[in-house]
């Protein structure tokens, strides 16, 4: 058997030189290298090139996974070291590469790697490659990692952490700052968003993740004008949300040609296939979330849009779909009253704009058009609210945002009313004639911060440092950003908002021995979000002393020391870390703030695939389960499950089997009962705590959070029960995606009387199996590149 090498020479196969590969790479982990090795051999093919052998070893060992995670590291020890025989060995090489095979980089960014390539290739740490797992390096392959003109990868995963330190540290000269920035990045403390890493040092440096629009009106330059933002902004990998509630509805005059208006479905086919042919630069799926009041008259044509049976002409499934809904109508389904339905135009003939209207003034515009006789029609407003919930069950959306606790509790609420959220439902701005809202982000992995040596087991001083560092860089992105359209630049140049979110949240419970609905959680919860809060603000204060206030700060209801919890009935408590928080107020209110916003907790489907962390504040949906990526798709195993039931005495093969029969679910085996309450799954907690949760750290979250509810089968009372009391906690943000389990599970091929290790078709047998059973959707995140 021949096997073809880099230069071109075929040489005899040895199978001793993969055996001892295997076993070298394998030190310390607790894996079967022989079984490896034997499985690799046994698939090879005469005339494979070493490259292709380097996959294969990969891909054997990574199919191992559910054996234990060590196989993960392993998977990831074979990559890096491969990926080292094709890339250089320095930083400032893989540029010029770069910079003479491509015309991506920047100018800027390659005269500033020019001049400091001693500096800044005396940075790079390359063993941290390490430090991703198989499904991280995979993901960083396929999409993140800059190629040449040949498509072949010139960056390594140290090369993209330190290319984005250098655009988010502002080019800076200042050594510590770029080495500070860039060991956080590269240890995995925090990450900017995925188009922050896409585009950081390339010449079309569009750095930011969400957009915030609204229709420039209903005619045919403001639709078309709209239509040509959004493209424009999706070519550059943004994620947009848009509201429509100005749209005129069907059946509505068009006075230039006595015609009737056809309202809002042929205007979300036309937005529909934009977004499908203006693809974010040809790296994924262009997406919008279209945002409607319930007061709107296509409001039953609008739930209907993405759902997969009915005529074709009346759908638009690639678009996403979301309510802006306000208390009233609240109110008048928990009242079982009417609900009144309104044409845009309509009513603003006679002067009234409910979409410019909030809290106690929408209320008494809507009754003033509802007593002249305005509407449309008039239906029992649970009637609507069943085809919302149905709408919800059959396809996940729409998402449930509340307009009157996103406009009250905002510190941009002077400015004007808000009328969207973006596409994930956690951005919270402002939009205008001449403001489209960006919004760019950043995660922190929460889990870095577990210490079980120090007061609280968790080191809420560490998180505060790297919080700051956090927002000084997201401030300088606004600066260094690319700005599709002048509405853009405008906005974000005037209010200077960002969007911190978090990662990791289910893995520090986990690592705190904390089942997620216990009061324990809650505590930390708490902690941990206050701290982020109180930091956060800490440093744009700073930030203002040193930079100059945002423009628009004087006014906001924190130039009046009216913070986040403030906005809220209920007194605030703060917690046991006893932050000075009237000594922040005062500063605020004397010094200013740099960022009108600086919390946001966006999904982060992407980048926690990167740090290999569950996903933002979520539960794990399973502990055995696949993940779709950019990447393609990988079978995930717990690692703290595995960890736990190791030292308990309790990880076996015939615990693997069972996990497989259940889906991922440990209720339902013979283990230690605290490890079943510690790795109970989303479906398997109360939906009230996940809500609580949200609720406690809502009052540090100055814009929203993007929470996904779960629901093994969804009905009409539980699903009406959780919207009632996410609206009652005062959730800006009540519902993302209502996540369901299938009809009937997958048959479960892996399971098998008598135990075994992973074969090469087990692993795809199992693949397919759970791809159809964990309904893990990540797809639905991946858009907004958080």
């Amino acid at each position: 058997m021949k096997i073809l090498k880099r230069n071109g020479r075929e040489v005899n196969f040895n199978p001793s030189k993969i055996t001892k590969r295997i076993k070298d790479q394998s030190k310390g982990l607790k894996v079967d290298y022989d079984g490896i090795s034997i499985k690799i051999i046994s698939q090879l093919a005469d005339g494979m090139s070493t490259r292709e052998l380097d996959d294969l070893c990969v891909e054997t060992s990574a199919m191992n996974v559910v054996d234990h995670p060590d196989y993960s590291i392993l998977a990831s020890r074979i990559f890096v070291t491969s990926l080292r025989k094709y890339t250089p060995d320095l930083f400032s090489s893989c540029v010029e590469i770069l910079d003479s095979k491509t015309s991506q980089l920047g100018e800027e960014f390659v005269d500033y790697v020019s001049n400091n390539k001693d500096m800044l290739n005396g940075i790079i740490v390359q063993d941290r490659d390490f430090n991703h797992d198989i499904f991280g390096l995979k993901t960083l392959e396929k999409s993140y990692l800059l190629r040449d003109g040949d498509k072949n990868i010139v960056e390594r995963p140290q090369y993209m952490w330190l290319r984005t330190a250098i655009e988010v540290t502002g080019y800076t000269l200042n050594l510590n700052e770029l080495q500070e920035t860039y060991d956080l990045l590269s240890k995995g403390y925090y990450t900017h968003a995925t188009p922050t890493l896409f585009n950081s040092g390339t010449k079309l440096s569009q750095l930011s993740s969400c957009f915030l629009l609204s229709t420039k009106g209903d005619d045919i330059d403001g639709l078309f004008d709209t239509l040509k933002d959004c493209a424009r902004i999706s070519k550059l990998s943004g994620g947009i949300g848009l509201s429509v509630h100005n749209v005129r509805a069907k059946g509505s005059l068009i006075e230039g040609t006595n015609g009737q208006s056809d309202g809002l479905v042929p205007m979300f086919k036309t937005f529909n296939e934009t977004a499908r042919w203006i693809n974010q630069g040809g790296k994924r799926k262009g997406s919008f979330a279209m945002y409607l009041e319930p007061w709107h008259a296509d409001i039953f044509d609008f739930l209907e849009m993405k759902k997969n049976h009915g005529k074709e002409e009346m759908r638009a499934r690639d678009l996403f779909y979301a309510l802006w809904v306000n208390d009233l109508f609240m109110q008048r389904v928990k009242e079982d009253g009417d609900w009144s339905l309104f044409c845009p135009n309509v009513l603003k003939k006679q002067g009234i704009i409910l979409q410019e209207e909030v809290g106690e003034e929408f209320n008494i515009r809507y009754q003033i058009a509802e007593d002249r006789g305005l509407a449309f029609k008039v239906v029992k407003a649970r009637e609507l609210w069943e085809k919302i919930l149905v709408s919800q069950m059959e396809t996940g959306t729409p998402y449930m945002v509340y307009k009157d606790k996103a406009n009250l509790a905002s510190n941009q609420k002077e400015l004007g009313v808000i009328k969207s959220s973006n596409l994930c439902a956690e951005i919270i701005e402002y939009t205008s004639g001449d403001e489209q809202a960006v919004c760019n982000l950043a995660s922190i992995a929460l889990n870095k911060f577990v210490n079980p040596t120090i007061k609280w087991g968790y080191d809420f001083e560490k998180l505060g440092e790297v919080v700051k560092v956090a927002i000084k860089n997201l401030d300088n992105v606004i600066d260094a950003n690319y700005y599709p359209t002048n509405e853009t630049k405008n906005s974000n140049s005037k209010h200077r908002p960002v969007g911190l979110g978090v990662q990791g949240l289910a893995d520090v419970y986990a690592m705190m021995r904390l089942p997620f609905d216990s009061q324990g959680a809650s505590m930390i919860n708490k902690m941990i979000f206050e701290q982020i809060y109180f930091s956060a603000l800490e440093a744009s204060c700073e930030l203002s002393e040193t930079k100059g206030e945002y423009s628009t700060f004087r006014g906001s209801p924190a130039s009046k020391g009216i913070l986040q919890f403030d906005m809220y009935d209920e007194d605030f408590e703060p917690s046991l870390l006893n932050l000075n928080w009237d000594n922040l107020k005062n500063n605020i209110k004397d010094k200013g703030l740099r960022n009108s916003l600086l919390l946001a907790l966006m999904p982060t489907a992407s980048t926690s695939q990167i740090l290999g962390n569950n996903e933002c504040f979520e539960p794990f949906t399973s502990n055995l389960y696949t993940r779709r990526t950019l990447a393609g798709e990988y079978i995930v195993v717990n690692k703290h499950l595995v960890k736990d039931l190791e030292e308990a005495g309790y990880w076996n093969h015939d615990v693997i089997n069972q996990l497989k029969l259940n889906n991922g679910s440990v209720q339902n085996i013979a283990i230690p009962g605290y490890i079943k309450d510690i790795y109970k799954t989303s479906y398997e907690i109360s939906q009230r705590h996940i809500i609580n949760q949200a609720s406690d750290r809502q009052r540090f979250i100055c814009q929203s959070q993007s929470m996904n509810l779960f629901m093994s089968d969804p009905d009409f009372g539980k699903l009406s029960s959780m919207h009632m009391h996410s609206w009652n906690k005062g959730l800006k943000t009540g519902m993302y995606y209502l996540r369901s389990k299938p009809a009937v599970n997958a048959t479960k091929f892996t399971v098998e009387s008598t135990p075994k290790k992973s074969s090469v078709e087990e692993y795809r047998k199992m693949l397919e199996m759970s791809k159809r059973a964990s309904q893990s959707e990540d797809e639905d995140c991946l858009m907004c590149g958080s």
